[in-house]
C-alpha cells in the first residue's frame, strides 16, 4: 500500500514545481484535455488566482481591524479551486465548503455576499437559485454536511433524467467541495455510500491542504485518502492542487465521466493552507517553519506565472492584473464597510421558507421581553 508521502508514482501533474512543463506519468491520459484551451484562457487561470489571493489578503486585513467577525484564509489553494472551478459547465451545481472564495467568484457571486456573511448581516451571504450566483449553493460551516446535499442533490438529477442523456451542453454534473478533515467525518464517507449505489454523477474534490485545523493528514489516514474513496467503489484520482493546469485537466475530465453515466467520481487535489485555519486560529502553535518555507516555494501563483511568461506573456499583463485585482480588492472593502445591520426580524423570517409554530413562538417572546424593558423596545 502507498504511503501518504509517496505521490510520485500516481500523481497528476503538468507543471513542475519551478514553473517548467513536465507531465508526470500519471498526467500522460489528462494532456489532450488541455489542448482547448487557448492563451486567453490561461491568462484567465492567472487572473481569478491573483484577484482571489487579493480578495483573500483584504478580507483578512478588514477582520484584523473589527470589520468582519472570521475570516478563512484559502492562500495557498488558489490552483486547486480555480482549475477545477473553470473545469465546471454552466449547468453544473457546485456545494461548496466555507473557503471556495476563487469557486464562488468564478461562479459569479458578488465578493461583497461572502464578506457580509463572515461580517454577520446575513445569514446566506447570496442566493443560490439566482441564475447570476452560477448554481453556486451557500457556504456550509458544518464540516461534511455539504456532501450528503450533494450527493442527494446528485441522486435527483439522475432521478429526473438530468444526467447521461448524451449531451455534454445540457448533462448535468454535481460537485462538491471539502477538505481533508472531513474525510474523517461520518457524513462525507455516508454520501459515498450512497452515491456510489446510485452512481450519481458527482464528482467529490478534496483539497488536502494538510492540515484540519491543527490536526496533521498523516494523524488521519495511514494511506493516501483518494484511495480511501476507491475503497467505496469510486473512480479517484490524485492530483498536484498546487498546479492550476492539472487540476482543470484531471477535473474536467472527471466531471465528463460524472456527467456521462460513468458514476461518482473523486479528486484529491493535494495542497497546502498557507495562512490560518481561521482568523482565530494561530498556526505557528502545530506547524514549523521549515514545512510552511517549503509550500511557499511551491506557491502556484508563482509557478503559473514563471510558465506564462515562458509562453511569451508580457510584463504588461501581470501589472494590469495586478491593478485589476486591487481595484476589485479595494472595492469590496468600501462596498463593505457601507453595509448596514440587518432588520432584527431576519433572523426569524429566513429560518423556513413557511410560518413555522415554534419560530412564531420565539419571535413573540423575544416582543415581549423587549416590551419589558425600561423605555421598551425602542431602548
Amino acid at each position: 500500500m502507498a504511503s501518504v508521502n509517496d505521490t510520485q508514482n500516481f500523481t497528476v501533474r503538468m507543471l513542475a514545481a519551478d514553473g517548467t512543463f513536465a507531465p508526470s506519468p500519471a498526467a500522460e491520459k489528462y494532456l489532450p484535455v488541455l489542448d482547448g484551451l487557448t492563451d486567453d484562457d490561461h491568462q484567465q487561470f492567472y487572473r481569478d488566482m491573483v484577484v482571489t489571493r487579493t480578495l483573500d489578503v483584504e478580507a483578512t486585513n478588514l477582520q484584523r481591524q473589527g470589520q468582519l467577525a472570521l475570516w478563512p484564509p484559502s492562500h495557498g489553494q488558489e490552483a486547486a479551486q480555480v482549475g477545477s472551478a473553470r473545469a465546471s459547465r454552466p449547468q453544473d451545481t457546485i456545494f461548496p465548503s466555507y473557503r471556495e472564495h476563487a469557486v464562488a467568484l468564478i461562479r459569479g457571486v458578488d465578493p461583497l455576499g461572502i464578506l457580509a456573511l463572515y461580517r454577520g448581516v446575513t445569514l446566506g451571504g447570496w442566493d443560490p437559485t439566482d441564475p447570476a450566483n452560477g448554481n453556486f449553493r451557500l457556504y456550509t460551516l458544518v464540516l461534511g454536511a455539504q456532501a450528503l446535499h450533494a450527493t442527494g442533490y446528485a441522486m435527483g438529477t439522475t432521478f429526473r433524467g438530468e444526467a447521461a442523456t448524451g449531451d455534454p451542453q445540457t448533462d448535468k454534473a454535481t460537485m462538491v467541495y471539502f477538505g481533508d478533515g472531513s474525510t474523517s467525518e461520518g457524513d462525507v464517507n455516508e454520501s459515498m455510500i450512497f452515491a456510489a449505489s446510485y452512481q450519481t454523477p458527482q464528482v467529490f474534490f478534496l483539497q488536502n491542504n494538510q492540515w484540519a485545523i491543527s490536526v496533521p493528514v498523516e494523524r488521519q489516514s495511514r494511506t493516501p485518502l483518494f484511495q480511501r474513496a476507491a475503497g467505496f467503489g469510486l473512480d479517484s484520482v490524485h492530483v498536484d492542487g498546487n498546479d492550476v493546469l492539472a487540476s482543470y485537466a484531471v477535473s474536467r475530465q472527471h466531471l465528463e465521466n460524472a456527467r456521462g453515466g460513468h458514476g461518482p467520481q473523486f479528486i484529491e487535489a493535494e495542497t497546502y493552507r498557507v495562512g490560518a485555519h481561521t482568523t482565530s486560529d494561530d498556526p505557528t502553535k502545530y506547524r514549523t517553519a521549515d514545512e510552511l518555507d517549503s509550500w511557499v516555494a511551491r506557491d502556484p501563483i508563482a509557478r503559473f506565472g514563471t510558465w506564462l511568461r515562458a509562453q511569451g506573456a508580457p510584463d504588461s499583463f501581470f501589472g494590469e492584473v495586478d491593478a485589476e485585482a486591487k481595484d476589485i480588492a479595494s472595492d469590496a472593502r468600501r462596498r463593505c464597510l457601507e453595509l448596514t445591520n440587518p432588520d432584527r426580524d431576519q433572523m426569524f423570517d429566513f429560518v423556513y421558507s413557511d410560518d413555522h409554530p415554534l419560530i412564531v413562538e420565539q419571535a413573540e417572546w423575544l416582543d415581549a421581553y423587549e416590551e419589558s424593558m425600561e423605555g421598551g423596545a425602542e431602548q
